[in-house]
């Protein structure tokens, strides 16, 4: 999400956003074995069927919150303007991804896209947008 030096301590949004971060997905881990087990285990149905499959999802709402939070908190204007860039981008290359392979689903070139794992998969352009700026400035002189 942001990146620090060695030599560099977290400033206050940063250490929020880490006291929530993982404790969300530390029970979106949790939630996630437990329910799978429960639904495969247990065979439930009705409310509860749906009630053991949605519970996972909350988790991950709680992280988007949080990284929307800090987004909200982080003073330092730089770093606020590269996180939302890296956002940004990272929700281009998720909508492109998710565009061309809704289409070629579609057309029967492909099997169907499991949408619970858009969150992740926005995590990882997100990322990759992240450290393609960073490279971009290194290249240009004005990274360390």
């Amino acid at each position: 999400m942001f990146s620090i030096r060695r030599s560099e301590k977290l400033n206050p949004a940063q250490r929020r956003y880490l006291r929530r971060f993982f404790p969300a997905m530390t029970m979106y881990v949790l939630v996630l074995f437990a329910c799978t087990a429960m639904i495969r285990d247990q065979k439930p149905q009705g409310a509860l069927l749906a009630l053991l499959s949605v519970a996972p999802a909350l988790p991950i709402v709680a992280a988007i919150l949080v990284m929307g939070a800090y987004l909200i908190e982080e003073r330092d204007e730089f770093i606020r303007t590269r996180l939302a860039t890296a956002m940004l981008g990272g929700l281009g290359v998720m909508l492109v991804i998710t565009t061309v392979w809704g289409f070629l689903e579609n057309g029967g070139a492909v099997g169907h896209f499991p949408t619970f794992l858009t969150f992740p998969v926005w995590c990882g352009c997100f990322g990759l947008w992240q450290c393609a700026m960073g490279l971009r400035d290194r290249l240009a002189g004005d990274g360390a």
